[in-house]
């Protein structure tokens, strides 16, 4: 049986203009995706307020609707490792397509809850497993496109997320003021599914599959290929393997986790921090705008340092930078300082989360790495959950936010103490894990991230 399939040239990727490597296209379109399917979870802050309302339409307690937000990171957590199971198993492509629709069909249901066991399943299970997808598989499948340069491409598809967050916080606090809740989330489905699923003609799954090299290959590097799926899975379950055998693979995911928790709070509680001050809820909605807007950069230039100084160093400024902000909220009474806060938070917020694509490389070279991120995810998404259910038990038992601030701080910097227990990022910890496969399923060396540290 051949294990190898010759990939057949497809005319996307012979007429761009300006010799534009397809990889820069790949990048444009996961960044729609992080703009349309990610952000809703980091704007999730922003239907509290509207769901608690007790004039509103539903007068829900807040201990409900954060129960319901920490069972929406746990289906999370739940599934990321699933999800990028699935990534490895059926390709990037059919993840988004499937994706997509699940978007727009939870979108639409989310318009219609009347109770809070609607809200339970639309929004906790089904954006969740939305978010998921988009996260994970579809996150990972960028490192497929790079031989070098990864922390470019992934800065930009962070940057991007941070700029849908922006623009989706305040868009929805908008629109459920105008339309009202169903017609808000009945134009989101719409308009965000059916974009992404028109986003699933034009994306491939890796360079190969239309008779292109990674960007940044070299003469002397092995050529791609395409490999039957037999191989594919081999390579998968040996690749992972190896992987678990460090320290790394079982630390990170406790690192995001961590980090996750600390930002975690204060996504979703900031606003209600400042409507109990007195600030409205479109105003008080900003301060999110704020955080993510004031991330873009550091997301952006995170893996970008992480790929050039080693990711163990970035991502601890990162988590401090992260944890000593959220002080400014215990002085925090006018908007002035409540948006101050927004701006200083979100450059560490930006920074915590999206070094992981370019320390796995750095850490784990080139392989199939969706698994092993799906993990990491898991951690992050379990980190919201604890944050968020511990903060909901917190509040109900001393009704204050303050303790929640001091939980904030806390995970912020004990997940920075945690990466000092990380191996050095400055060379590969399984070089050889090829060597474990046949010769004929043999695809290229390691290719590491070189980075002091």
């Amino acid at each position: 049986m051949a294990l190898i399939v010759s990939p057949k040239l497809n005319v996307i990727a012979t007429r761009l203009p300006g010799g534009v490597h397809y990889s820069w296209v790949i990048v444009g379109l996961l960044a729609m995706v992080q703009i349309i399917g990610s952000s809703i979870g980091m704007a999730a802050g922003v239907v509290v307020a509207p769901l608690s309302d007790p004039q509103g339409g539903f007068g829900w307690s807040i201990g409900t609707i954060g129960m319901a937000l920490m069972v929406y990171y746990l289906v999370g957590a739940l599934f990321a490792p699933i999800s990028g199971w699935l990534g490895d198993r059926y390709g990037a492509r059919r993840m988004m397509f499937g994706g997509g629709a699940l978007y727009a069909v939870s979108m639409l249901l989310l318009g219609l809850i009347t109770e809070p066991w609607h809200f339970f399943i639309t929004f906790s299970v089904m954006l969740s497993l939305t978010q998921s997808i988009s996260m994970v598989p579809l996150m990972a499948a960028v490192s497929m496109w790079f031989r070098r340069r990864l922390g470019l491409g992934v800065g930009l598809l962070w940057a991007a997320g941070g700029v849908g967050t922006a623009i989706m916080a305040p868009m929805i606090g908008y629109l459920i003021g105008a339309i009202g809740w169903q017609g808000t989330f009945w134009i989101i489905g719409v308009v965000g599914g059916g974009i992404l699923i028109l986003l699933t003609i034009a994306f491939r799954n890796r360079p190969a599959d239309i008779d292109l090299e990674p960007y940044g290959a070299l003469p002397e590097d092995p050529p791609e290929v395409v490999m039957t799926a037999a191989t594919e899975k081999l390579r998968v379950k040996v690749y992972n393997q190896h992987i678990r055998r460090t320290k790394a693979f079982w630390n990170l995911p406790l690192i995001h986790g961590l980090g996750c928790a600390g930002h975690g709070i204060i996504l979703i509680y900031s606003i209600p921090i400042a409507i109990e001050q007195g600030i409205g809820l479109v105003t008080a909605a900003v301060i999110l705008s704020l955080i993510s807007l004031f991330s873009v950069s550091s997301r952006f230039l995170t893996p970008i340092m992480a790929e050039r100084f080693g990711g163990k160093r970035v991502m601890i400024l990162a988590l401090v930078v992260q944890g000593v902000t959220v002080l400014a909220l215990f002085w925090a009474t006018d908007v002035w300082m409540f948006y101050l806060f927004g701006a200083l938070f979100g450059i560490g917020f930006g920074g915590e989360m999206s070094a992981y694509m370019v320390v796995n490389r750095q850490y784990f070279g080139t392989g199939p790495i969706a698994r092993t991120y799906g993990f990491q995810m898991m951690g992050a998404f379990a980190g919201h959950a604890v944050a968020t259910g511990l903060a909901g038990l917190v509040i109900y038992v001393t009704g204050s936010f303050g303790p929640i601030l001091a939980l904030s701080i806390a995970f912020s910097l004990v997940g920075a103490l945690v990466i000092m227990t990380l191996e050095p990022s400055d060379k590969v910890l399984i070089p050889d894990w090829e060597e474990s496969l046949p010769p004929e399923a043999r695809f290229a060396p390691a290719v590491g991230v070189s980075a002091a540290d």
